[in-house]
Parts: C-alpha cells; sequence; structure tokens
C-alpha cells in the first residue's frame, strides 16, 4: 500500500501559501536513502553516487545529495553549471554525454570533471579543445539482447550510446598513448529494472571487460561506472528493489573476478537518478472539474506540460486522494489535465474514491523525471518545486513559473 508522506492537512497548509499545482520532495526520504544507498557499497572503499542530476535537475536536491556524499553526473552544459553552483567540482562530477557540442567539452575540462567518452570519434574531437586528462571513462555498449534468466531486459543494440568492445579496444590505446593514466569503463544497459540481479549481472560483463582489458594494454582501472537502471515499485503491489541485496550481490562478483586479478582498488560508482529520488517526490493537484459523457473524468489543475511519463510512455503513477486513504475506491474515472490533447491523462480507468471538486491528489513517485520533463505546450506554465524538510516546514526550491517567464524570451517591448 503505498503511502503519502504528506497529510490532507499538511498539503492544505501549504496550500494556504503556494497554490497547487506543484511538486512536493521529502527531505527526510531522500537523506535516508541515500544512506541506504551508502550504506550498501560500503565494502568498496571508492564507492561514490554520482546523482543523475537528468533526472531532478533542482539545485536544492542536488544540494542535499552533496552533503550526503553523492557526486553529480552531468549531461550538458546547463547541468555542469548546476553542479558547479552548489559547490561540486573536480573529480565529484562526471560528464556522461552524448553528441555533444563544444562548448560542453571546454566547461567539462575546465571544471576538472571526469570526461565520460561516449565515442571513439569525441576523443579527438575532445582533444582540438583541451588537453586529455590523466583519470578518462568510456562508455561501452555491448549490443546483442541483455538478459537475466529467460527475462529480456534491454536491447543494447538499439541504443544509440556508447562503443563496441573493439572501439573501446581502440579507445583506450589511444588515451593512453596521449597520457591517460587512469581509465573507468562505463555502461547502461537497462531502464527502470525490478530485478536485484541486474546490476550484479552488468558488473560481471564490466569485470571481465576490465580484467581483459588491464592485461592486454597494461592499463590502469580506476574505476567501474554501473550507470543508473534500478528502479522503483511504480505500482502498490509491485515489490521493491533491495539495494543491500544488489550491493551484496556487486560484492561476490567483484571478489570472484577482480580481487584475484590484483585489482581490488577499483572503485565502484553508480548514476541513479530515479531510484535516489522518484519515490521522495509528489505532484499535488486539485480537482477542478468533473465530466460525465462516455466515461467520467476529473479534471485537474495539473496536466501532462507537470508530468509528461504518463502521456509519453504510458507510465502508471499511483494517485491518492487525500483524506479518503481508507475509503472504498469504487468509482472509475479517467484523470486528466487541460492541455488540447487526448493523452493528456494521468490514469484511465483507474478506481478510486468518489472525487469531488476541491479535492487534493496526491500523485506519487514523480521525484525523478517528473518536473524535469516539464514543457510550456498551450502555453502551460511550470509548477513550482517545494521541499518538505525534515523539521516539518516547508522551503521554496524553485518559484512557479509566471507569464512573464513565458514571455521573456520575446521583445513584446510595453506589454507589461
Amino acid at each position: 500500500m503505498k503511502k503519502p508522506f504528506v497529510s490532507l492537512e499538511q498539503a492544505k497548509k501549504i496550500i494556504e501559501q503556494y497554490p497547487t499545482p506543484f511538486y512536493l520532495y521529502d527531505e527526510k526520504g531522500i537523506r535516508e536513502n541515500a544512506r541506504r544507498v551508502n550504506e550498501a557499497f560500503s565494502w568498496n572503499k571508492g564507492f561514490r553516487e554520482y546523482f543523475a542530476i537528468k533526472a531532478t535537475p533542482t539545485p536544492g536536491i542536488i544540494k542535499i545529495l552533496k552533503e550526503e556524499g553523492c557526486g553529480s553526473d552531468c549531461s550538458s552544459f546547463t547541468e555542469l553549471v548546476m553542479a558547479k553552483a552548489v559547490g561540486q567540482k573536480g573529480h565529484d562530477i562526471m560528464f556522461s554525454s552524448n553528441v555533444t557540442p563544444e562548448e560542453d567539452f571546454v566547461l567539462a575540462a575546465k571544471l576538472g570533471a571526469i570526461i565520460n567518452f561516449d565515442d571513439i570519434t569525441h576523443i579527438p574531437f575532445f582533444e582540438k579543445l583541451a588537453k586529455i586528462p590523466e583519470t578518462v571513462c568510456c562508455r561501452y555498449n555491448p549490443g546483442g539482447v541483455f538478459q537475466i534468466s529467460n527475462d529480456i531486459m534491454d536491447h543494447p543494440e538499439d541504443a544509440k550510446y556508447g562503443m563496441t568492445k573493439t572501439q573501446l579496444r581502440d579507445a583506450f590505446r589511444m588515451l593512453k598513448e596521449k597520457g591517460a593514466k587512469h581509465f573507468g569503463i562505463h555502461s547502461f544497459l537497462a531502464s527502470s529494472t525490478s530485478s536485484n540481479e541486474y546490476y550484479p549481472m552488468l558488473a560481471k560483463i564490466l569485470f571481465q571487460l576490465a580484467v581483459e582489458l588491464k592485461k592486454e594494454l597494461d592499463i590502469h582501472i580506476s574505476f567501474i561506472n554501473l550507470s543508473g537502471g534500478v528502479g522503483i515499485p511504480y505500482e502498490p503491489e509491485e515489490e521493491p528493489c533491495d539495494i543491500m541485496a544488489i550491493g551484496e550481490g556487486v560484492r561476490k562478483v567483484y571478489e570472484e573476478i577482480l580481487v584475484p586479478e590484483g585489482m581490488d582498488d577499483v572503485a565502484i560508482y553508480t548514476e541513479m537518478g530515479r531510484y535516489m529520488l522518484a519515490p521522495y517526490g509528489s505532484l499535488l493537484a486539485e480537482a477542478i472539474h468533473e465530466k460525465h459523457i462516455y466515461k467520467e473524468y476529473i479534471g485537474l489543475d495539473a496536466c501532462a506540460a507537470n508530468l509528461m511519463r504518463p502521456a509519453m510512455y504510458g507510465a502508471y503513477h499511483h494517485i491518492t486522494v487525500l483524506g479518503k486513504e481508507n475509503a472504498p475506491c469504487d468509482h472509475k474515472y479517467d484523470i486528466t489535465g487541460g492541455l488540447c490533447e487526448n493523452n493528456d491523462k494521468f490514469a484511465i480507468d483507474r478506481m478510486l474514491p468518489e472525487i469531488e471538486i476541491g479535492d487534493i491528489l496526491y500523485i506519487h513517485d514523480t521525484g525523478a523525471h517528473g518536473h524535469a520533463m516539464g514543457y510550456n505546450y498551450n502555453g502551460k506554465l511550470r509548477s513550482a518545486e517545494l521541499l518538505l524538510k525534515e523539521d516539518g516546514s516547508v522551503e521554496l526550491l524553485r518559484r512557479a513559473e509566471t507569464e512573464k517567464d513565458y514571455f521573456a524570451v520575446f521583445d513584446f517591448t510595453g506589454l507589461f
């Protein structure tokens, strides 16, 4: 049973100052989860979680994770600026990009970030802009189909990311000749997995590759980056991943493959966005319309411009009607927003308690890839982001957009 981290009474008090819709994050949950992740991999001296900024590009959130020992995984110029703004520097930053513009590489080099090359052609491209650093990383794509037991997890061969094994070998050889001394291997093979076996299976592939490359090229493998992919239970009946079991699974493979080869100094990195933040963010919206035609509809003051995952992917987000947690779910609704798109629905044929105009709906698990994917179609303005602090107070992390923000990129002299 999914439970909101805020009550109706708390929500009403917040709404007095900050009108719906808004995102609300749970500081206590975020910190506790970050500590669990660090504990799960504490067996590895160099372990570090590089939070994927793309998931929740909100400085106040990134700062909390920095205080819990996390680095920042950046994929663009703006994300690099954000990481720098909260005090991340040097190897606190992992720069994992693709189809990378010159200015992005230049800033990453200036900040001293670890460069994670997505393609072998990016090496000469980068070298025209900056000196090859001593510590570098390359992204690996094994191709084929990635599966655990009989379950197909994903199809790496269809992904635009990473290098083939031959290219990776050539890239490391090239980087070594250009002065690199410490090498990292990065790979991302599946998204939002619910299996505790994913990281250990990926680790085994990368550890074996690391041993092979070390021997063949006589290089120092400094770290293995397992990237993201650890999922969360969006639906109430799903079982959550066990991060302690995941960490233990990676440890066993580490001791089986790396330790006998004298590679017990290899650091393990992760860069989880969804697992770190999704359960600790929610979108709160008010029911403002009801419609009775061929189906029963409840219209919210939020829309897909606030949370696009259901419209884009058909993704499930659980919904709680605050104050009616114990009421029977005996009404079937489509929960919609006001965009001029028929896929602007947070839920379809969802069984919920009877909803009345003015009810506050709490949309779960929006802490990652939620506000970050917002947009302005139909002139909709992006909502505020708030933090429910450990002491129960609320902090404004990002104010809601206004029409002046929307029109700021135009020259409408005298309009306002």
